[in-house]
């Protein structure tokens, strides 16, 4: 596809987006607000160089960006309820079919870097975005991959704790008193509850881990009976049964050290997935940990470079007790999906390309961002059915 389109297309576009908009409508009492969150996520689609309130406002025929800035602002709208129309679009488009491989709740973070100190959440904190310590804000995502497509269907503002005890900066920025301090893998405990509790169709969730460490996040995935395939780090301890000088027993070990009393030939060649560089193709092995426990299975997962045998990432794994190694590797490599969704939704849709201050504000702009994104992925996938082909996601066409 090109930039190049014709009179179809460009009908099949608006038609689309329009059947998308007529499920958000009805969240807006009033038709002003109603018929500008159209104008909005049009202009989040469209080819700009910067998406802010100002540039949306200009593709929209808009002289001031006055309105565009009301419906983030003050326009009586909730944000959650429209990321749940998101949810239930995405599920409708993207749920695996029949024979297709099972879906994957994918949760990750991203930074916003930010100049000043009034945006909600804003502190000198570690982003991955930069990879190093820098002044900006966190959002915790929940991302959805199927064979079809990936997309986002949750997401939350972290907040330090420099701004949850600060009643004068919680005034200024808006946010509720209801609203405590939570970690991030809080933060993620909640999305993955709500998206169990809606009946999203995923058998697993993976992470990094930040999350994967958290010890209340994966007893409540047990209690749910949601698998999961979490990375962990080195130093995580696991209980397994070890041979130890011809004798059997159980013992507790680090991640590393039971790793390094696999055997050669646990060791298998596996692909997990395509990358920007072509195949991720790894060694993997694993290993029977928690033997005490008598419902389904648990495992240590390790993946080694094909290249250097020392550089090592491990998982802790919990499943069905026949489920194939192959299944735990393709779950793992489900986690880099949502970096690239990240790429492509800053890039393509203006996911951090906000000017807004207020903490509702941010969550109604991400929350519309993840419409956009959603629709690009969408509409994607139904073209691709059409052809007959997979690929990415479609350039846009101008109106």
């Amino acid at each position: 596809m090109t930039d190049e389109v014709d009179v179809a297309e460009v009908e099949g576009w608006a038609a689309r987006l329009a059947e998308v908009h007529a499920r958000i409508a009805p969240r807006f009492a009033r038709s002003e607000p109603r018929e500008r969150v159209l104008a909005y996520v049009r202009g989040l689609l469209a080819p700009l160089e910067r998406k802010n309130s100002w540039t949306l406002a200009e593709e929209a025929g808009e002289a001031i960006p006055d309105g565009m800035q009301r419906l983030l602002a003050y326009a009586d709208w909730d944000a959650d309820a429209v990321r749940d129309d998101v949810r239930d679009y995405v599920v409708e488009h993207l749920a695996p079919g029949p024979g297709d491989p099972a879906g994957v709740l994918v949760v990750d973070e991203t930074g916003f870097l930010k100049k000043g100190t009034k945006s909600a959440g804003v502190a000198r904190m570690y982003s991955g975005t930069a990879g190093r310590i820098e002044n900006c804000q966190i959002g915790v995502f929940l991302g959805y991959t199927t064979a079809a497509g990936r997309t986002f269907v949750d997401r939350e503002l972290y907040l330090p704790k420099v701004w949850t005890d600060d009643p004068q900066r919680r005034a200024e920025a808006r946010i509720d008193d209801e609203v405590e301090f939570a970690t991030k893998p809080e933060l993620a405990m909640r999305m993955i509850g709500r998206a169990l509790d809606a009946g999203v169709p995923a058998d697993w969730v993976t992470g990094d881990e930040v999350y994967g460490q958290h010890g209340g996040l994966r007893r409540m995935l047990e209690e749910r009976r949601m698998p999961y395939v979490l990375v962990v780090p080195t130093s995580q301890r696991v209980i397994a049964i070890i041979n130890d000088n011809g004798v059997s027993k159980v013992a507790e070990l680090r991640a590393d050290e039971l790793a390094a009393r696999l055997p050669a030939q646990a060791w298998k060649k596996i692909c997990a997935g395509n990358g920007a560089k072509g195949l991720r193709l790894y060694h993997w092995a694993r290993a029977a940990i928690r033997p005490l426990e008598d419902t389904d299975s648990y495992w240590l997962l390790v993946r080694r470079s094909l290249s250097d045998p020392t550089d090592l990432a491990y998982y802790l794994c919990y499943g069905p007790e026949r489920t194939p190694l192959r299944e735990l590797v393709r779950v793992a490599g489900a986690r880099w999906a949502i970096e690239e969704t990240f790429q492509t939704a800053k890039g393509q849709v203006g996911l951090d390309q906000y000017q807004v201050r207020r903490y509702d504000s941010w969550y109604r702009h991400i929350t519309l961002a993840m419409l956009a994104h959603a629709f690009l992925t969408i509409t994607a996938a139904q073209t691709n059915t059409a052809e007959g082909a997979k690929g990415g996601l479609p350039d846009r066409p101008r109106n």
